[in-house]
């Protein structure tokens, strides 16, 4: 299989390994795999992305975190060309959900040995993304997390404690409008909202993890009350698959999602990545309109519970 490979330098993992493309590529090699490096260009990682897709390789594997795996992934929807997956960010959301190995050598074992799978991708207002997007006090947590990256110094992280301290305060309730599948608005306050690209988990350990990736659905999560309290008791319940008992998020899920706010642009944190969007923003899923190299060890399906309403009003966080 002959591959065109785009690595982002700049994701979290691969800050401060000035060898991480020889790595990479030492990798990949070893695991039998033709691998064609795309070069630094002064345009920047989306022109390496275009070059990449324009290669016309069997796969185009992009080693980053889940921003950039995002940016690749708006380039190769719809289309026959594979899109494989190195782990260098932080979070790693999707190579987690996917069964991707966190280490280099094993994920490009994992690439050499691996399956095509459909999975979906969501939009909002024409940006896309693959694991979610949020709105509120989180989001500007996200751009505080993007100004220090880079700098994981005691100075920082007591510096992004005190930015998620403030913004509890500084950041008042949102007032939003939300319709499913065009359906009804609902009138709500919170702090926090988030569009999944299909559902969470509830399980032991599996905290942001998703048991589907190919249900075809959006989930919607909404804090009921939201600050420093709130999130220790988010993700203890996540951890020991408690979190929907303990009614911290009102879920619902749809296939379109539309919100309304009284301002000229909202910021949203797609995968990790802020922009400002004007609304209202639309939400949709695209159902299997990505292909992906994952492990072929399928993963287990779960249908997970979703509440039956969304209460007008009682989401005011």
């Amino acid at each position: 299989m002959r591959i065109a490979v785009v690595i982002n330098s700049a994701s979290g993992t691969a800050l401060g390994r000035d060898q991480i493309a020889e790595e990479v590529a030492r990798h990949l090699a070893a695991a039998g795999l033709e691998a064609e490096l795309i070069p630094d260009m002064p345009e920047g990682l989306l022109a390496r992305l275009d070059a990449a897709v324009a290669h016309g390789a069997d796969a185009v594997v992009v080693g980053g975190g889940d921003g950039t795996i995002a940016a690749a992934a708006a380039r190769l929807m719809g289309g026959p060309t594979a899109l494989g997956i190195l782990p260098l960010g932080t979070m790693n959301m999707l190579a987690k959900d996917l069964g991707i190995p966190l280490e280099l050598d094993q994920a490009a074992e994992a690439l050499a040995h691996g399956a095509i799978r459909e999975i979906d991708v969501a939009e909002v207002n024409g940006h896309y993304f693959l694991c979610s997007s949020v709105i509120g006090s989180p989001s500007w947590l996200g751009r505080h997390r993007e100004k220090h990256r880079g700098r994981a110094s005691l100075r920082t992280r007591i510096a992004f404690a005190l930015a998620a301290l403030r913004s509890e305060w500084k950041h008042r309730p949102m007032r939003l409008s939300v319709s499913l599948d065009g359906g009804r608005a609902v009138r709500l306050w919170t702090r926090a909202l988030s569009v999944a690209n299909n559902r969470y988990a509830e399980g032991f350990g599996q905290v942001m993890a998703k048991p589907r990736l190919d249900a075809g659905e959006l989930g919607l999560y909404v804090a009921r009350r939201y600050g420093a309290w709130w999130w220790v008791r988010l993700m203890v319940g996540m951890f020991l698959g408690t979190w929907r008992g303990a009614r911290l998020v009102h879920e619902r899920a749809a296939g379109t999602v539309t919100i309304h706010a009284p301002r000229t642009a909202l910021r949203v944190m797609n995968d990790g990545e802020a922009v400002l969007l004007p609304p209202p923003l639309v939400y949709r899923s695209h159902p299997g309109a990505l292909r992906v190299i994952a492990p072929r060890a399928a993963p287990v399906t779960v249908d997970a519970p979703v509440e039956e309403a969304l209460p007008p009003g009682a989401a005011i966080a």
